[in-house]
């Protein structure tokens, strides 16, 4: 197998793991291993088609590239012997008796003092690839730049949000709102997930904004994805990836019911994103654990806004906590 296959195979191999295993999704984006891939073939590609062609001269058999690809002249009528119990072959064409026999003992010496059997002389050259095989390898290059090309730009946009048809969108649209008029205790509410990014993402710099004690809500494409993805189709998909979504949602529905406060808006969302989660799909436990991981990191986020930290009294038994009958907590 050439140096070029196995780069090739382990360049599939890391695409294939991007999209089995969750921890590579998370850190390392799709178009990474992509663009790897894609400037390893085309190196391939440019390489193969500078490379020049040197004709192979022609003439009476045996040809001088057919004694070439042999080793030489003294391969045109290999010998086998058996020296020190071992089959050797020795290049004896062209060659005397007693030239052959004083191969015989060169190989003889040699074996003694420990060389292997298959270094005694100097083997062929590598085959030069004919230019049929030179032409069927540059084939291969393009055809595994056009798969890359078709994943790309065709299969892995259906991985976010705008990959989701208009009627999965708009039920998705749905069920956010029905899920937000819930916690918010409002007879409707609209959650809006905003693919333009006119209200939140980057020209917020947040992942959701909603009216305090309004109706409207905006998400993200990438939590209404998340989200979709959890209802719809039983993906859990990266456990703190999954937790922000639900947080964030539970967040702008607190807003909506009338929390102005950002770190009593968060501690509010930590405690309904539990029974949120379950509704959405998950099990009560893991639910339960994705919140204690978004209060567990809010002092870290805290630091950068402080807004969002929540207040002492975010706890069991707290005077912000919803279930104080409750021990477990959020």
């Amino acid at each position: 197998m050439t140096g070029a296959r196995r780069l090739r195979i382990a360049a599939v191999a890391l695409i294939v793991a991007w999209f089995f295993l969750p921890g590579l999704k998370d850190w390392i984006p799709i178009w990474i291993p992509f663009l790897v891939y894609a400037a390893l073939e085309l190196n391939f590609l440019i390489g193969g088609l500078r490379e020049p062609h040197v004709p192979a001269t022609r003439g009476r058999i045996p040809q001088t590239a057919d004694i070439d690809e042999l080793g030489g002249e003294g391969w045109l009528e290999p010998m086998l012997v058996r020296i020190e119990g071992q089959d050797v072959w020795i290049p004896a064409g062209g060659k005397s008796d007693e030239e052959v026999q004083e191969l015989i003992e060169q190989g003889r010496e040699r074996l003694l003092q420990g060389e292997p059997a298959h270094s005694l002389w100097p083997q062929p050259p590598a085959r030069v690839v004919p230019g049929r095989q030179r032409l069927l390898a540059r084939l291969e290059g393009v055809a595994v730049l056009g798969a890359l090309a078709l994943v790309l730009f065709v299969l892995v946009p259906e991985r976010d949000w705008d990959g989701v048809d208009d009627a999965d969108q708009a039920a998705t649209e749905a069920m956010l709102s029905f899920e937000a008029a819930r916690i918010a205790g409002h007879a409707v509410a609209d959650v809006h997930c905003d693919a333009r990014g006119e209200a939140v993402g980057i020209v917020q710099h947040a992942d959701g904004i909603a009216e305090v004690g309004g109706r409207n809500a905006y998400l993200t494409p990438d939590i209404c994805y998340r989200l979709y993805r959890l209802r719809y189709k039983g993906d859990e998909g990266a456990f703190s990836q999954t937790a922000r979504a639900i947080a964030v949602l539970a967040h702008e529905a607190w807003h909506l019911h009338g929390e102005t406060d950002e770190g009593v808006t968060n501690c509010y969302g930590f405690q309904s994103g539990v029974a949120l989660g379950r509704r959405l799909g998950l099990s009560e436990g893991t639910a339960a654990r994705m919140m204690r991981q978004q209060l567990a990191d809010n002092a870290t986020y805290g630091r950068s806004a402080p807004e969002y930290l929540v207040p002492r009294e975010c706890r069991d038994g707290g005077s912000l906590d919803l279930a104080p009958g409750s021990s477990r907590f959020p």
